[in-house]
């Protein structure tokens, strides 16, 4: 080895057990060749022949194996002494042997070669007595830990040695007077130098870097704006005096690590990153694509959105999801000029929030070359929107669905209940029947209570708000819900002493309480805690939760938490839809929470749901605060059930076009000596209504008919009789009439399904 820093780019030590494998299997092929010449035609044959060709074939692999893993390891080890050659402290690059590959001009200098010498340990022993024994353990130390360092006493001074395991083969030395450790930062011959991890994160600077961008910095982005670094590329370093062209050198290290170096490039290579500052300040977020999709240039709106340094060989595979197909056939069609400006919309894969993307392809050819521009654009907002309007269309037509199907089941259950009303008017108690009879009403009153809760998620119950205060609602209802509960569960009230009144309907906000606490309960059949808590919370801005936005404003909250089973997140967006339950058969009808969820939004308020299996769920319901009280709206009351039906007399003009329930009302009227005209729609009443001698004292009238609907019809049969009084019937609650000018004077409404004694004693007390 010469003294000269012109020295030749060592090749890395080769592996002696290659070519005794090599040869090994080539003597091994060539014995089932001959054994397979000399064997006679069979199955013994075909088998030597066989062992032959994979051996043979064995051996070729193994030996082009070993080629190419040489000229990698040789194309790396010339990079890296190209940063090394001129650095001012004197290097040494060495095998796992200790033997000499490499030494920079500093080292020739001040390690001269006593003859032939190739040995690092032989080379050192000039300055260093005992350099064969701090070799050997400085080596092994590195080979071990990666790095070693050790002051040690030479023939003319202190050295500091420093040696770093340089992959798996070498290391590398690194030898210095102690007064004179850190090279000097003015030397010509100090190349900026960094070690960076996979990430961008910098792991080391030296002193030159240092002083040129004016201290440390712990990521890449804070030296570079245009990120990601190309190998052998232009960009701008950002440095305390101002953006420094500079060439980027890079190898990887042991561990990935990145182990760069910075030139000064000449005047035409600063216009090139003069153009890339141009297409970092963009406003418009670009990339540049290979064929195969690979990141080549990303400017700094891509980086931001796609939360990514783009440091190293990034796919966009690995940026983006949710594409329904793979990434790399869009971008392969894309290469090919097939789906080009075609948006797509896909979901940035390493955002810790959702972050939506629409993405437009275009291909372009650089020197025969195709590449791709991609632009990007944030698209959350819209998807946000786009999926709060599909969650809204999806619940409201499962609310009109709801409304609908209640509707037509009142109509039946009215006729039921309502014929058995008739029957029961004709047995006594001591008849065979009448048990029967009284087990019909019953279940035709329980299937009522089911529709109503059908009603209730659709918002078209009746509702009689009041303004109130939570804590005493609650009290009111501590006793039963401790019978709820059982023994086995804990039942906990904490409220805000200084909590807000509320409006809302009493009887319906309890009803949303006892479903709340009955799932609780039925999520924890071995037992544990149910805790209600009240509190005030001002909101000084819109609060966008679960695709639902929540003005600003003061609310009052109610939280109902549990520790049973919780709610896996696949079903969390489903718990509020009607006849969905995760109950087994017969426990539950899937109705509870749908009841809860159309109360509190009827109501004004929100409802959501936190749950973690195997911890518990948690429901949070926020209603608006109110300040002022206000009278309590008096209850329609409905007859009870018992006593004797009122007997009356007057003139019914019946109008319903469900023939069974026009039956059954007709009946029922007639029976309480009512005279009852029928009319099975507006039209026709209204065509009866036309003979100036036909007495009326009562409209009785479905609200939702074909053609004219009931409030239309009565409306113009007041004009000509505006004395007649007016008892309105319906499926849906009252709110569903239309108020059309304003409310119809004289007028009542009973909700269907209704009984005998209801019909009779709401149209008896009209004619009072």
């Amino acid at each position: 080895m010469t003294q000269s820093a012109d020295l030749p780019i060592p090749v890395p030590v080769r592996d002696a057990t290659t070519p005794r494998r090599v040869l090994y299997l080539g003597l091994g092929a060539a014995l089932c060749l001959a054994g397979a010449l000399l064997a006679p035609v069979g199955p013994a044959q075909l088998v030597l022949l066989s062992a032959g060709g994979v051996m043979g074939a064995s051996a070729a692999f193994v030996a082009l194996a070993d080629l190419l893993r040489r000229r990698r390891r040789t194309g790396d080890w010339a990079v890296i002494t190209t940063f090394l050659r001129n650095d001012p402290a004197p290097i040494f690059l060495s095998d796992a042997t200790g033997r000499v590959t490499f030494r920079n001009t500093a080292a020739a200098r001040r390690f001269p070669d006593p003859g032939g010498a190739a040995m690092l340990a032989d080379l050192l022993a000039v300055r260093l007595p005992d350099a064969g024994s701090l070799v050997v353990r400085l080596r092994q130390a590195a080979l071990r830990h990666g790095q070693a360092v050790e002051e040690v006493v030479a023939t003319d001074g202190h050295l500091h040695i420093t040696v770093r395991r340089l992959g798996a083969e070498g290391c590398l030395w690194r030898v210095l007077p102690r007064e004179s450790s850190k090279p000097d930062p003015d030397s010509p011959q100090a190349l900026p130098l960094l070690t960076a991890d996979p990430d961008g994160g910098i792991l080391y600077l030296n002193e030159t870097l240092r002083r040129m961008v004016g201290g440390r910095a712990a990521h890449l982005d804070r030296l570079f704006a245009d990120l990601p670094l190309r190998p052998d590329g232009v960009h701008d370093l950002a440095t305390a005096s101002g953006p420094v062209s500079v060439r980027v050198s890079e190898v990887r290290g042991r561990g990935a690590r990145r182990e760069i170096c910075l030139t000064p490039c000449d005047p035409e290579e600063m216009t090139g990153a003069s153009t890339r500052r141009f297409f970092d300040e963009l406003p418009v977020a670009l990339l540049k694509l290979d064929a195969r999709g690979t990141v080549l240039m990303a400017n700094r709106i891509a980086r931001e959105l796609l939360c990514h340094s783009m440091n190293g060989a990034v796919r966009l595979e690995s940026l983006v999801s949710g594409l329904g197909r793979s990434v790399n056939d869009w971008i392969a069609e894309a290469a090919e000029g097939r789906g080009l400006r075609k948006p797509e919309v896909l979901q940035a894969a390493r955002s810790e929030s959702e972050v939506y993307l629409q993405i437009t392809l275009n291909r372009i050819l650089e020197d025969g070359e195709v590449f791709l521009v991609a632009v990007l654009n944030d698209a959350t907002e819209l998807k946000t929107l786009e999926a709060q309007f599909v969650q809204s269309q999806k619940m409201q037509a499962i609310g009109q669905l709801a409304g609908g199907v209640a509707h037509d089941f009142n109509n039946l259950l009215t006729a039921i209940s309502g014929h058995c009303d008739l029957l029961l008017l004709r047995h006594d108690a001591e008849d065979p029947d009448y048990a029967d009879l009284v087990q019909i009403n019953q279940n035709a009153n329980r299937a009522a209570s089911l529709v109503s809760q059908l009603l209730a998620f659709s918002r078209k119950q009746t509702l009689q708000p009041e303004v109130m205060d939570l804590r005493d609602t609650l009290a009111d209802l501590t006793h039963l819900l401790n019978r709820l509960v059982g023994e086995r569960i804990e039942l906990t009230l904490s409220h805000d002493p200084d909590l807000k009144p509320i409006r809302g309907d009493k009887r319906q906000l309890e009803q949303v309480i006892m479903n709340l606490i009955v799932n609780a309960r039925d999520a924890m059949p071995h037992g544990g805690t149910i805790r209600i808590e009240t509190r005030n919370e001002l909101l000084s801005e819109d609060r966008v939760r679960d695709r639902v936005r929540i003005p600003q404003g003061r609310y009052v909250v109610v939280s109902v938490t549990d520790d049973g089973a919780g709610i896996p997140p696949d079903r969390l967006p489903k718990v509020f839809e009607p006849f969905y339950t995760t109950k087994r058969t017969g426990e539950g009808t899937g109705l509870g929470l749908s009841t809860a969820y159309g109360i509190v939004k009827q109501t004004g308020g929100f409802i959501f749901v936190d749950s973690t299996p195997g911890m518990g769920s948690v429901f949070t319901l926020m209603f608006p605060a109110h300040d002022l009280p206000l009278r309590r709206a008096a209850p329609a009351e409905r007859p009870a059930r018992t006593g004797p039906p009122p007997q009356g007399e007057g003139a019914i003009l019946l109008v319903e076009d469900e023939a069974p329930v026009r039956a059954f009302a007709s009946r029922a009227l007639r029976s309480r000596g009512y005279s009852v005209i029928e009319a099975e729609s507006g039209e026709e009443a209204l065509e009866l209504l036309s003979d100036d001698g036909l007495e009326i004292d009562v409209f009785v009238t479905d609200v939702v008919m074909p053609g004219l609907d009931g409030p239309s019809w009565v409306r113009k049969a007041l004009e000509i009789r505006p004395d007649v009084r007016v008892v309105f019937v319906s499926g849906y609650a009252e709110d569903a009439i239309p108020d059309g000018d304003g409310r119809i004077p004289n007028a009542v409404f009973l909700p269907k399904p209704f009984s005998l004694q209801e019909l009779t004693a709401t149209v008896q007390a009209q004619l009072v």
